[in-house]
């Protein structure tokens, strides 16, 4: 049975927000944002639109009894939002940022208690996964205390929530997104991937009249870029049946590169003028630097008539008047920081620049080793040329932006005439832009009415893959000194299987092997557009079907022996690319290979 509610959330880098839609307001149902309350000052709650993603862990005397209670909670020694953000300012040591990026970080352990970074031994840290799951309890504990007190069945457990990730996230930081939120006691759950988030966003601002904005043969960038990500995503604008129909073709490579990014340089830059003046800093001192040129960039950014901003951090020695360290971040300084290093003019074609790393390296969140946004579009552009004919890189004829990055005018200016310059070379090519809303707020909305489309209402964007998977079969024959037994391919995801369907292999049973290290062998094809699922291929003619990583695992049985056992397939492509199959024994015992296809090849 469907929730009343259908819930969308960005989990975000830097703020964290909550969207719904009533369903039993029938055609009057509207997307809303839910105000979420959090401690903005000590001993007082206020709510926010969005709650910003930053967590403070107060020392034991640092607040009066109370000072952090919510009205669902007393007590706390530590709050989340508003208040976070600023006391983590002055003392970032106890303030856990970035969590969100610390999640899809490979490198630690993402359940290990490792925020704040490198804070003292004093601090009682908590786990990336730990931290996201807080910012969920508190949505979860805000949506109960307005929404569901006269009715339990309204409680947010009891939803249907669309949460979303970076597109780029690989299996394990969606896999811990899941578990946060399962933590939180959110157990109906969807992801999906931001960009498409932003533009079900567009879409549902525009009603119907996107279809006048958009014509067949469109291709749309939607660039996502936000405190901890870049994300590029490729829609094309296709003719169906003479309806107007979206598909997703692209998606871009993890990018670890954002406002943060942005933030840090900025402070690097106040660091060193500050050093000029004989006010060196202490690493924690810069940490606090780094948070107080983020919110004097925001300032800068939303008010074009605002020419500088004071930045303060607090001293730590005696001789620094009044206890703190005073200066200003300038416009300029924003102006030439953030446009010329991370939105260059460049040309088509250029790459990334590669870091030149030693040996050894701090731990730490491995950020993208080039700033240069453009750059890595024109990677992402230039990866792409095969989605076209005859050109050497994809040329979009529209952009989306979308994260809170980009609601700078100068930003968006930048980044829009370099992309015009390369897509109108031709001299015939033109780029448009899609007007934005709320790019901070776009992304939460976008998933609910995602939600809606789920439930057969709004404007659904296609995802069909662009190859045939197959999985490795190998031959029943008789064993014969130094022959290995020849490989069969069985079609799992016939070409163009959309995301979010799935099917059964019917034809015949397969024997797996249980309770012993097995090598599960998968295959892709872009030519062979033609097989359906289940089609069992025997031969193939060279270079026709590529094989791809192996997955290695043991499928586990109540028997400690290993065996043998028949099994039948069925196969689901999930919204984020992810190929769920299952293998299915005679007696209903059911085991499970997860496969991601955008990354397998």
């Amino acid at each position: 049975m469907s929730s009343r509610y259908v819930i969308g959330i960005d989990l975000g880098t830097t703020n964290t927000v909550l969207s719904y839609v009533d369903s039993e307001a029938g055609d009057d149902a509207k997307i809303q944002l839910l105000s979420i309350p959090q401690v903005v000052s000590p001993n007082t709650v206020e709510s926010r639109e969005a709650l910003p993603s930053f967590l403070y862990l107060a020392a034991g005397p640092e607040f009066s009894s109370g000072a952090l209670d919510l009205p669902w909670a007393k007590g706390r020694k530590y709050c989340a939002g508003l208040l976070a953000r600023q006391q983590g300012g002055a003392v970032p040591s106890r303030m856990v940022s970035s969590a969100k990026s610390w999640l899809c970080h490979p490198g630690v352990d993402r359940s290990a208690p490792i925020l704040p970074w490198e804070a003292p031994d004093e601090v009682s840290k908590l786990s990336p996964l730990d931290a996201s799951s807080r910012y969920l309890e508190h949505l979860r504990d805000a949506w109960n205390d307005q929404m569901a007190q006269s009715d339990p069945f309204n409680s947010l457990e009891g939803q249907e929530v669309f949460l979303t990730v970076p597109a780029s996230f690989d299996a394990a930081a969606r896999d811990m997104t899941m578990t946060a939120a399962r933590r939180a006691g959110l157990t109906n759950v969807t992801l999906l991937e931001e960009p498409q988030a932003a533009f079900y966003a567009w879409i549902s601002h525009c009603g119907e009249s996107w279809r006048e904005q958009l014509e067949v043969g469109d291709t749309v960038l939607v660039a996502d870029i936000g405190g901890g990500t870049t994300d590029f995503t490729l829609i094309t604008v296709n003719d169906d049946g003479g309806q107007l129909s979206l598909e997703r073709i692209a998606v871009g490579e993890h990018i670890l590169l954002g406002g943060d990014n942005m933030d840090l340089t900025l402070a690097m830059v106040i660091s060193q003028r500050l050093s000029d003046k004989g006010h060196g800093l202490d690493p924690w001192q810069s940490r606090s630097l780094w948070y107080a040129c983020r919110d004097g960039k925001e300032k800068l950014l939303s008010d074009p008539d605002l020419e500088s901003t004071p930045v303060t951090v607090l001293g730590r020695g005696s001789k620094v008047i009044g206890g703190t360290i005073s200066t200003e971040l300038k416009r300029e300084d924003v102006d030439t920081v953030l446009l010329e290093g991370f939105f260059p003019d460049c040309e088509i074609g250029d790459q990334p620049k590669l870091a030149s790393g030693g040996g050894l390296q701090e731990l730490g969140l491995p950020y993208a080793s080039d700033a240069a946004v453009t750059r890595h579009l024109s990677r992402f552009l230039s990866r792409h040329a095969h989605k076209t004919e005859g050109e050497n890189f994809v040329k979009p004829t529209a952009i989306l932006f979308n994260g809170g990055v980009m609601k700078a005018p100068t930003l968006q200016a930048r980044f829009h005439d370099v992309l015009t310059k390369w897509v109108s070379s031709d001299g015939d090519s033109k780029l448009r832009q899609l007007p934005s809303d709320s790019l901070d707020l776009a992304v939460a909305r976008g998933a609910a009415y995602y939600g809606l489309v789920r439930r057969g209402k709004g404007v659904r964007i296609r995802g069909g893959v662009a190859r045939s998977y197959y999985v490795g079969i190998e031959s029943a024959m008789p064993a014969v000194p130094g022959l290995v037994a020849p490989l069969k391919a069985l079609c799992v995801v016939p070409f163009g299987m959309e995301e979010g369907t799935e099917g059964d292999v019917e034809s015949r049973e397969f024997g797996m092997v249980v309770g012993q290290p097995v090598e599960f062998r998968f295959l892709s094809s872009t030519t062979r557009k033609e097989d359906p699922l289940g089609t069992l291929i025997e031969r193939w003619p060279e270079g026709e079907i590529e094989e791809l990583m192996p997955v290695q695992t043991a499928m586990q049985d109540d028997t400690e022996e290993s065996t043998t056992i028949p099994v039948r397939l069925h196969t689901r492509i999930t919204e984020l690319g992810t190929l769920d199959l299952e293998l299915r024994a005679r007696d209903g015992r059911s085991w499970k290979l997860e496969y991601h296809v955008r990354e397998a090849h």
